[in-house]
């Protein structure tokens, strides 16, 4: 028989209602195989004590349930957000607060580049800028000759200079959707979602879905996850060729290997039925590491990027209503054709528009080709109203909240962007719950970091960056947040038999804390340190 070790911690808060905390767990080949007190385990037989964790809070290991690989490629590129952010390394990159600063540092990293190298760098967001949007003649003074390209936060739109729009020939007489141009008629250098920023990235050979998977990469977004407490993590947005099949299942079937890796098989480019059957196909590799099999449709923008699709009365300042990136009668196809072979999907909804459409393409489905237990989610979920929460508890459909959102840009949303009474709703967990439906709440990294604890602040206290609270009555409570970071977010992936509780059986997944979340105030949650995981009864301490 193998051996036994028992954790004893300060406190297990488990999810488990039959045995809500504990201070010892006991773990055997992986899993759990008892909870409760000092002799929990005797029953089995000899058991080894390990007090390393006595003095810790012990959680289920965080559920990452919509984050992004690139988390750990973007950091190659300079960054050139606003807020302050720490990389993988650890390295402190100090926010841009005005577009001076931003030319600046393009500036000195232009200068660094070898001739004739494309210069990019991501991270920017216009809404924080007081002055005029950023636009070519802005990157043209960086430099006139190479390449520059600057990802905004959502990386849903890019700004590029003169030089890179004329590497792909984008002029005034281009009729491609997302090709801003100005009241001249010439491109203003802002590309608008993926058909318009593609062939830039074509043709300057920036990949970032390939770079997101390079053996770096995947070493660094599991030091992401180890250091915010969690322990299964998705990859929302997958291509997945063969080469990075083998990759993923060498480095994630490594001893050690501290965090589980769920991607989706991105469907964008292809027939719904060759999505379906790569996904089936992908599916016969998962691993205990790497769980393959299901599928990611991105239908519309970002809402501050202006690009998400509403519904009327649109944006503020009378902004064009957004950008399909899929077209409706092709998610309807693409969710018709995985609901018929048994493919859960997980689709982009920003909008309340984009919401709807997916909404009518799932009941449309389900009607066709029933299907009990599909739990499809809706991704993002931003601008859901309580009639759409009502229809997804109808279908069994799960939403998963971006819920870092109301502290990141709730302000702008409601001043620059939709409005202060729609904002309100934003995020709407409260009213999701309240409708009877399954949620989870996400960082959606890199476009926010990753942190599962401040994710759950922000769900709790919407509070937003100047310090005002956002839709008061959509706070849900500690406890509801916390399930939605374990429980709930395994529950959206299908592995809530296996993870996302503290009870036997299941796998000994922790996230290890200074403190008890349910003990410090609600305004204190996100404070709580992280000390590191246990993965699959291994330590992962920082």
């Amino acid at each position: 028989m193998s051996d036994i070790t028992v954790f004893k911690a300060h406190k297990i808060i488990t999810m488990d209602p039959n045995c809500p905390t504990a201070t010892h767990v006991a773990v055997r080949d992986g899993k759990i195989l008892a909870v409760g007190g000092p002799t929990c385990a005797d029953q089995w037989g000899a058991s080894t004590l390990d007090e390393q964790l006595a003095d810790a809070v012990l959680m289920p290991g965080f559920v990452e349930g919509h984050a992004h690989m690139t988390e750990g490629s973007v950091w190659n590129y300079a960054y050139m957000g606003y807020h302050d952010r720490l990389d993988p390394q650890g390295k402190f990159w100090a926010g841009k607060t005005d577009l001076e600063q931003v030319i600046q540092a393009l500036l000195n990293v232009e200068k660094d580049l070898a001739p004739g190298a494309p210069l990019i760098c991501w991270g920017f967001d216009p809404i924080f800028m007081p002055t005029e949007r950023l636009n070519r003649h802005h990157l043209d003074q960086v430099s006139n000759a190479r390449p520059v390209i600057i990802f905004f936060s959502n990386l849903h739109v890019m700004c590029v200079n003169t030089p890179a729009l004329e590497l792909v020939e984008f002029t005034a007489d281009t009729d491609v959707e997302g090709v801003v141009k100005g009241a001249d008629g010439t491109p203003t250098g802002e590309l608008q979602e993926f058909a318009a920023m593609f062939p830039i990235m074509r043709r300057t050979g920036f990949d970032i879905l390939a770079s997101s998977r390079e053996e770096p990469t995947v070493r660094a977004y599991a030091r992401v996850c180890n250091r915010s407490g969690v322990t299964t993590v998705t990859d929302l947005f997958s291509t997945m060729p063969d080469a990075d099949l083998e990759l993923l299942l060498r480095l994630t079937s490594e001893p050690g290997f501290p965090v589980r890796i769920v991607p989706a098989l991105g469907a964008m480019e292809g027939s719904a039925e060759s999505f379906a059957n790569n996904a089936i196909r992908l599916r016969q590799h998962s691993t205990d590491k790497l769980r393959l099999g299901s599928v990611k449709i991105m239908s519309d923008g970002s809402i501050q990027g202006f690009t998400a699709r509403v519904k009327w009365p649109g944006y503020l300042q009378g902004k064009a209503n957004g950008i399909w990136n899929i077209p409706p009668n092709q998610i309807n196809a693409i969710i018709e054709a995985m609901q018929q072979a048994g493919v859960q999907i997980h689709i982009h909804v920003n909008g309340d528009e984009a919401s709807s459409v997916a909404l009518d393409a799932f009941e449309a489905a389900a009607r066709k080709y029933p299907w009990p237990g599909a739990r499809h989610v809706m991704q993002h979920c931003q601008m859901m109203e309580t009639d759409q929460f009502k229809r997804c508890a109808q279908l069994d459909i799960c939403t998963n909240f971006f819920s870092n959102h109301i502290w990141f840009f709730g302000k702008q949303h409601a001043q620059l962007i939709l409005g202060n009474d729609r904002a309100q709703r934003l995020n709407g967990a409260r009213s999701a719950l309240d409708a009877g439906v399954n949620i989870a709440i996400h960082c959606d990294a890199p476009v926010t970091p990753m942190g599962p604890l401040f994710t759950a602040w922000c769900a709790v206290n919407r509070q937003t960056m100047d310090g005002k609270t956002l839709g008061a009555a959509q706070c849900i409570t500690v406890d509801e947040a916390l399930h939605a970071i374990t429980l709930g977010a395994a529950y959206t992936l299908k592995l809530d038999q296996e993870i996302g509780s503290i009870e036997t059986g299941k796998i000994a997944d922790f996230a290890v804390l200074a403190q008890d979340p349910t003990a410090v105030a609600p305004m204190a949650l996100k404070d709580v340190a992280v000390l590191g995981t246990v993965s699959g009864g291994e330590l992962h301490l920082l």
